[in-house]
């Protein structure tokens, strides 16, 4: 069983598959331009000291995402990601 949230509700160390994007404008094209298209799989690696930007690995690439953009990023989480896939 999986459930869809946004990526900011992801924790370090979990992973999950990008649903949909409900950005617009610049911020959909450069999260477009980034590889975060549906089925693509991203990790939390960890979050800044104060909690916003957080970072992902996305296709082999570390990213920052901060907050404001990672809630309109819808992603599926399974039981298996929640607790670190293995």
């Amino acid at each position: 069983m999986s459930r869809q949230i946004c990526l900011s509700e992801i924790r370090p160390g979990q992973r999950a598959v990008v649903r949909a994007l409900q950005s617009t404008g610049s911020m959909r094209r450069r999260l477009l331009d980034i590889g975060l298209v549906e089925n693509t799989e991203v990790e939390c690696l960890g979050t800044s000291p104060g909690g916003d930007p957080s970072a992902y690995l996305i296709r082999g690439a570390v990213i920052a995402i901060r907050a404001e953009d990672s809630k309109k990023i819808l992603v599926r989480v399974s039981q298996r990601g929640a607790a670190g896939w293995g």
